[in-house]
């Protein structure tokens, strides 16, 4: 099975989590493995060190992102493809899981667009365009470049860092960056790990969904799960069997997400 786990970025806030490289361990000689992970929370507390104050914007949508001007970018770049993607590399290293790390501004990996405007809601709620800064949306997937790791048993680490049409660092959205990867895989299922146990609605989790049913209950959640939410219907209509929304703070985390076990599963089925 062809595997793709997105690790959010609020697993990554604390270290990697141990369990779920414990648990890459035992799937990894049976299955194929990308990982690509989030970390939002340590660019922006890295950013402040450094004294650059980071700028967060909503859509009309409700949907909450990061302004990225090119200082950030650069920023952004160190953070998740120097420090973050080396972390998760050392910890399956020790776990004797054989991997490497790709920015995806690496052999144009993920190619990427750069928005040229951002629409976005201003603090008296008018909606305004913007410049785009070095915020991009990924446009293709080099999964040639995957595909040789994979079939010498490597497990892509993947930042979610895409390279615009003049190579220049582009910042895009990690969720969506791991649909387009398992798209581009073929993958079997995309396995979204976040510090929930899925889509909660009236007090429960949904355990399974539509593409259609999933796309509709997109105005009801809140930011942080909408766009897990819009990556997994864009990975399904994609091509990809299934996607999971689960937590990655239990033991076993993505043994117990393809065992469909307390977890959203969004599928044609």
């Amino acid at each position: 099975m062809r595997i793709v786990v997105k690790i959010g970025g609020s697993l990554m806030k604390e270290g990697v989590p141990a369990a779920l490289v414990a648990d890459v361990a035992s799937l990894a000689p049976a299955h194929q493995i990308v990982i690509v992970h989030g970390g939002g929370d340590v660019v922006t507390d890295y950013a402040t060190r450094l004294g650059k104050e980071q700028k967060f914007v909503v859509s009309p949508e409700g949907i909450r992102s990061r302004y990225t001007d090119k200082e950030t970018a650069e920023i952004y770049q160190m953070v998740m493809t120097g420090l973050l993607a080396k972390r998760l590399v050392a910890a399956l290293a020790r776990a004797g899981v054989k991997s490497v790390s790709l920015s995806g501004a690496d052999g144009q990996l993920l190619r990427g667009r750069r928005k040229t405007k951002l629409l976005i809601v201003d603090e008296r709620g008018r909606k305004v365009a913007i410049e785009g800064g070095y915020t991009g949306k990924v446009v293709g997937v080099n999964a040639a470049l995957l595909d040789t790791h994979l079939s010498q048993g490597y497990v892509p680490v993947v930042s979610p860092v895409a390279a615009g049409e003049s190579a220049e660092p582009l910042n895009v959205d990690g969720d969506r960056a791991a649909s387009s990867v398992a798209t581009g895989v073929k993958a079997d299922v995309v396995v979204f790990l976040t510090n929930v146990e899925g889509l909660e609605l009236d007090e429960r989790v949904v355990a399974h969904l539509t593409p259609a049913e999933a796309s509709s209950k997109v105005p009801k959640i809140g930011f942080g799960m909408q766009k897990k939410i819009m990556a997994a219907v864009e990975a399904v209509e994609g091509g990809v069997q299934e996607a999971v929304i689960c937590s990655g703070t239990r033991e076993g985390p993505l043994t117990k997400a393809l065992a469909h076990e307390s977890c959203t599963v969004i599928s044609n089925q």
